[in-house]
């Protein structure tokens, strides 16, 4: 494989699921390692809870920002077993997933990047509990057109409504207090959402509600040790690379608060090259995300044991020129 024209995409809340991890763990004792360190770090047995669950304590997002960040670094240690030189290009992270990819090219210590996670994670939860607010998906609408009716929603109900995540061509989730999302609702169906559905969460994320949050978690992103990146990062709220220790702070100061600018990343990343994209973590969420933007680059999930191993079988007829 051609790694100057790969990108690692590192998946963010919502990529859960019991179960996660555990056949990479009991596969490669450096795997199994990284989820022992982290049961030190937090407290308790996050392995555990990535392996058996409970679901709904899995979901919790105190506990799902770290479970899924120890994952797919666990993921990605195998296969540097496998490929050690397995060094893509650039990376992107969505929402949390940013993190992830961060400690994955060496900007954070694995102990440094699962602090984050945790506190984040704290964070988001607190923020919800202080300042209720909503999210939901939209459905078959472009990203100027909802931005506009969240900006009328706000001004009929002097309230808080913004695109939160633009993930892909007709799929954009909105963000903001509980009253001016139902009214922002109503007016992007009226405006021809194909569908609007309200998401099972409590709070506001990538919305002006998480000021607090987001300025408390930029207080800990600044005792983390930042260190210079092995990989370019294409960034959630820029939507373009970013190379320097300065602007990772920049963007871990404005991520909880700014819209994940997801759709555009991909197209820029395409745009610089990037032919394949390769997902690391524990579902499929991005690669779909990225067919839905482009139907040209090539996708791969390394979710599971069995797709890694496929992937490391598949590298090593490609170097050998072997047919089978």
């Amino acid at each position: 494989m051609n790694w100057s024209t790969v990108a690692f995409l590192f998946p963010g809340q919502g990529s859960q699921l019991v179960g996660m991890g555990k056949d990479i763990a009991d596969a490669y004792p450096v795997a199994r390692e990284l989820f022992d360190r982290a049961d030190a770090i937090v407290g308790f047995k996050l392995s555990k809870l990535c392996f058996e669950g409970a679901a709904e304590v899995l979901n919790d997002t105190i506990n799902t920002q770290p479970a899924i960040y120890v994952c797919s670094l666990a993921i990605l240690a195998a296969l540097r077993v496998e490929l050690p030189t397995a060094l893509p290009a650039v990376v992107a992270g969505h929402s949390f997933g940013e993190l992830t990819a961060l400690a994955a090219i060496d900007a954070l210590s694995f102990e440094d990047g699962l602090r984050l996670a945790l506190e984040r994670g704290r964070l988001m939860k607190m923020a919800g509990e202080l300042y209720p607010g909503a999210m939901a998906a939209v459905f078959n609408l472009d990203a100027t057109t909802v931005s506009n009716l969240c900006t009328q929603a706000e001004m009929e109900t002097n309230g808080v409504l913004v695109l939160a995540n633009d993930n892909s061509p007709g799929q954009i989730v909105i963000s903001g207090d509980e009253a001016t999302l139902e009214r922002g609702l109503a007016l992007m169906k009226q405006a021809g959402a194909k569908r609007a559905v309200k998401l099972a969460v409590s709070i506001a994320a990538h919305s002006p509600i998480m000021a607090p949050a987001a300025e408390a978690f930029g207080l800990a992103v600044r005792s983390a040790k930042l260190r210079p990146m092995r990989a370019t990062l294409y960034a959630n709220v820029t939507a373009r690379p970013i190379y320097t220790t300065a602007e990772i702070q920049e963007e871990l100061d404005a991520q909880l608060m700014s819209s994940v600018r997801w759709r555009e990343s991909v197209e820029a990343m395409i745009r610089d090259g990037v032919e394949t994209f390769i997902e690391i973590g524990p579902k499929d969420v991005l690669t779909g995300l990225v067919s839905r933007i482009d139907a040209n680059p090539s996708v791969i999930n390394l979710n599971s044991l069995e797709a890694l191993q496929n992937f490391v079988a598949q590298q090593s007829v490609i170097a050998t020129g072997t047919e089978i």
